[in-house]
C-alpha cells in the first residue's frame, strides 16, 4: 500500500508541475528554450550526445522494467487474494518450505538485476572514458561564476570568467520579469559562454576555488562535482551546432541560482575564427603589471570591472544588500592602508561570503579597488597600481 501511495503522490506532483508551468506560460511570454528547459517538460532534455541518448534509453528501459515488475507482482497478489478468498470456501494452506518457490524467487531477481546492470555498466564505463580528447578545458567553480581555461587542443591558452548577465541579475533583484516579458533564457544568460567545436571530444576538468559546485549540462548528459583541492573530469562530444544550457547542480551558497552554464557549439570553421579572435583579445589585454596608471585611466577601467563582476552583490549604489557589506563608506575602502583592501580581493573573507578574486589580473584588481576608493561618497584620492597587487600575491 505504501508503494501505491508513493506512486500516486508522484503522479500528483507531476500534474502540479504541469499545471504550474502552464499557468506560468500564460502569465509570461515563455517559450521552449532550444538547448535548455522547455515549457511543460516532463522528459529528459533532448540529447545531443551519444552518452545522453544512452542515458535516456536506460531511463525508459528501467522505467518500463520497473512498471512491468510492479504490474506482475500486484496482479499475482490481487488475483491470489480474490481467487482464494474465504467467502468462496477457500481455506488457508498450511505448508512450510518450498524448494521450487525458493529457487524461483532467487533466480528471477538475479536475472532482473543482470538485465539492469549490464547496459548501465556499459554506459557508466563510457562516461568515465576521458582519454583521447581533442580539447581539454578546466572549469573552475567560484562563488558564483565559472572560470574556463583551455588547457590542450585548439585554443590552448585561452581563459576567461563566465558570469550571469548583469541585466538579468538586476531583473531578479527587482522581482523577476514582468507579465508579458520574454523570459525564455531567464537566469541562464551569461556574458562569456563556453565555446567548443562540434563533433570533437571535449574533456572537462572540474575543480573549485571555494566550496563544492557541480558542472551540469543536461543535453550533453554530463554532471560532475567541482571540489576544492580535487580534480574530477567528464567529457562530451556535441553532435549538433547550437546553444546549450546548464547550471551549478550543487547547493553552493546564497547565489547558487545565479550560476548558469552556457555552452556554445560551433562548426570547426567558426570555432577556429573564435579562437583567433580570442587570442587577439588576450594579447590586447596583456597588461604590463609595471605600468604606472593615472587615476582617471584606472578608475575608468575599474568601472567596467565593477559592472562585470561586483555589481550583482554590492549593487550599483555600492550599498550592498542583506549580508553583503556596503562599499560606500566602508572602513576598509576608506583606510589609508591600501593593502587591506587588496588582500580582501586576493584572499576573500567571511568564510567565502566575499570570494577570492585571484583569477582576476593585477591590473583589473588595482582598477576596481581604485574605482571603489573614488566613487560614490568615497573621495579618497587614493590610487592602487598593478605592481602593488602583484607584490601581495602569495
Amino acid at each position: 500500500m505504501k508503494s501505491i501511495w508513493n506512486k500516486l503522490a508522484s503522479l500528483l506532483a507531476i500534474a502540479s508541475v504541469w499545471i504550474g508551468t502552464s499557468a506560468l506560460s500564460l502569465a509570461y511570454a515563455v517559450n521552449d528554450l532550444p538547448g535548455g528547459p522547455a515549457v511543460r517538460q516532463l522528459n529528459l532534455a533532448p540529447p545531443v550526445t551519444a552518452i545522453a541518448r544512452e542515458q535516456q534509453w536506460l531511463h525508459w528501459f528501467m522505467m518500463i522494467l520497473c512498471v512491468a515488475i510492479f504490474l506482475a507482482v500486484f496482479a499475482v497478489m490481487f488475483y491470489s487474494i480474490w481467487k482464494h478468498r474465504k467467502s468462496v470456501g477457500h481455506k488457508a494452506a498450511t505448508f512450510h518450505e518450498s524448494v521450487t518457490v525458493e529457487i524461483i524467487w532467487t533466480i528471477v531477481p538475479f536475472v532482473i538485476v543482470i538485465l539492469m546492470a549490464l547496459p548501465a555498466t556499459k554506459v557508466v564505463v563510457a562516461m568515465k572514458d576521458t582519454t583521447n580528447a581533442d580539447l581539454t578545458i578546466k572549469a573552475t567553480g567560484m562563488q558564483w561564476k565559472w572560470g574556463y581555461d583551455y588547457i590542450k587542443g585548439e585554443g590552448e591558452g585561452i581563459g576567461f570568467v563566465s558570469t550571469i548577465d548583469a541585466d538579468q541579475r538586476e531583473l531578479s533583484n527587482q522581482g523577476g520579469p514582468k507579465k508579458g516579458e520574454s523570459v525564455d533564457n531567464y537566469l541562464l544568460k551569461v556574458d562569456n559562454p563556453l565555446v567548443v567545436p562540434v563533433d570533437k571530444k571535449v574533456r572537462i576538468i572540474t575543480t573549485a576555488n571555494d566550496v563544492i559546485h557541480a558542472f551540469m549540462v543536461p543535453a550533453f548528459g554530463i554532471k560532475q562535482d567541482a571540489i576544492p583541492g580535487f580534480v574530477r573530469d567528464t567529457w562530451f562530444r556535441a553532435e549538433k551546432v547550437g546553444d546549450y544550457y546548464g547550471q551549478c547542480a550543487e547547493l553552493c551558497g546564497k547565489e547558487h541560482a545565479y550560476m548558469p552554464i552556457h555552452v556554445k557549439v560551433l562548426s570547426a570553421e567558426d570555432y577556429s575564427l573564435w579562437v583567433e579572435g580570442e587570442k587577439k583579445k588576450l594579447a590586447a589585454k596583456a597588461d604590463d603589471p609595471s605600468k604606472v596608471w593615472t587615476l582617471a585611466e584606472i578608475t575608468q577601467r575599474g568601472e567596467k570591472v565593477y559592472a562585470q563582476n561586483c555589481v550583482a552583490c554590492h549593487q550599483a549604489s555600492g550599498k550592498g544588500a542583506g549580508p553583503i557589506k556596503p562599499l560606500d563608506g566602508a572602513a576598509v575602502v576608506l583606510d589609508a592602508d591600501k593593502n587591506k583592501q587588496i588582500l580582501v580581493l586576493l584572499n576573500g573573507q567571511n568564510n567565502g561570503s566575499m570570494p577570492a578574486w585571484k583569477a582576476m589580473s593585477d591590473t583589473d584588481i588595482a582598477a576596481v579597488i581604485s574605482y571603489t576608493k573614488n566613487h560614490w561618497s568615497n573621495k579618497t584620492g587614493q590610487l592602487v597600481q598593478p605592481a602593488e597587487v602583484l607584490a601581495l600575491r602569495k
